[in-house]
């Protein structure tokens, strides 16, 4: 009997699919990593071509589901890790013919949709927000960071111009009781209640709690270099982001290591910044109208990849600059 797979029927569209897909070039054959699984719509259309494998990660657990699936159909050209993709480095080090490797940082409609998850201010009852090999949750960090610690997570993660405000009103609510979703939407909205804005006001401190419970910073990160480290030369790299925060580690990483420009001609080769990365596009890919009229989801996307053309860096200007991000995510070690 052959597996079906019909993800049309989960109502979750992957973005910028048909850019995705033209920059792999995935019609010459190889195997590519997807770093961020989800519901399989890339592996999907990657499949399609039968000189192809997919070998695919993902944190949660409930894409275990899917995967089967796709493991019933293509018995020999997929493969699927429950692990978090800063883990890639574990996978088997010789991957035969490895051409790409594929992240797509955003939630999925089904993730947000599902309540257990508590991603959404629509949710309710306790806060939780972990996507999977999580050691905290969001109950942890609203019921158990102090003060300062939260105001910080708000403001840096989530921009929240109202962040101390916000933070302070928390540590007094929870003198009464366990903060859980509600209670934290309707704090957030005691707050900016005169506030008129196209989103939800608790859109923002809910996006830096995302980030904070799931280490998002350390994960991409970690999981951009040692998928460099694990990619041959001329493979290539392809990051979608979603937010300012993620868009601008990626275009670091992309921009700093494909370009010499602060070198001297003065100075010896062996001291020369090493170039890794060869673009094609400087600017990021973007979804047209269309695509944006048929999932408005997709509106932030921004989609930027990167040819490897060296081996070997340890990346210290990439750590380095993005430290000040890993010591406000290493606040939760304080729960």
């Amino acid at each position: 009997m052959n597996a079906t797979i019909k993800l049309e029927n989960v109502k979750h569209f992957p973005v910028l699919l048909n850019e995705v897909i033209s920059i792999i070039s995935p019609l010459y054959g190889g195997t590519f990593i997807d770093c961020t699984f989800g519901q399989g719509g890339y592996s999907k259309k990657i499949l399609e071509n039968k000189s192809n494998k997919i070998l695919a990660i993902d944190r949660d657990s409930s894409s275990l589901k899917i995967a089967n699936q796709f493991k019933k159909k293509y018995p020999n050209r997929f493969d699927f890790k429950n692990i978090k993709f800063s883990e890639i480095s574990n996978l088997d080090k010789k991957v035969n013919n490895l051409r790409g490797i594929i992240f797509d940082l955003g939630y999925s409609t089904t993730q947000i949709k599902d309540h257990a998850k508590g991603l959404s201010f629509n949710s309710r009852g306790k806060l939780n927000m972990k996507m999977g090999l999580n050691n905290i949750s969001a109950d942890d960090v609203i019921n158990k960071l102090g003060e300062k610690e939260l105001a910080k997570i708000f403001k840096v993660f989530g921009e929240e111009k109202n962040s101390n405000i916000i933070s302070k009103k928390i540590i007094s609510y929870r003198k009464n009781k366990n903060i859980e979703t509600e209670d934290l939407v309707k704090i957030i909205n005691s707050v900016k209640r005169k506030k008129f804005s196209k989103i939800h006001n608790a859109t923002k401190v809910f996006q830096a709690l995302r980030i904070v419970v799931n280490n998002e910073i350390s994960e991409l990160l970690n999981g951009l270099v040692n998928s460099f480290n694990l990619l041959p030369i001329g493979g290539i790299m392809v990051i979608v982001t979603f937010h300012s925060i993620e868009d601008k580690i990626v275009k670091f990483l992309l921009k700093n290591y494909s370009e010499n420009k602060n070198s001297s001609r003065y100075l010896p080769p062996s001291m020369e910044k090493k170039i890794l990365f060869r673009l094609l596009d400087k600017k990021p890919i973007i979804p047209n109208e269309k695509e944006i009229s048929n999932n408005p989801a997709s509106r932030s996307a921004k989609l930027r990849y990167g040819i490897k053309l060296n081996n070997n860096s340890n990346f210290s200007e990439l750590k380095k600059k993005f430290n000040h991000l890993l010591e406000v995510e290493n606040l939760t070690n304080k729960v």
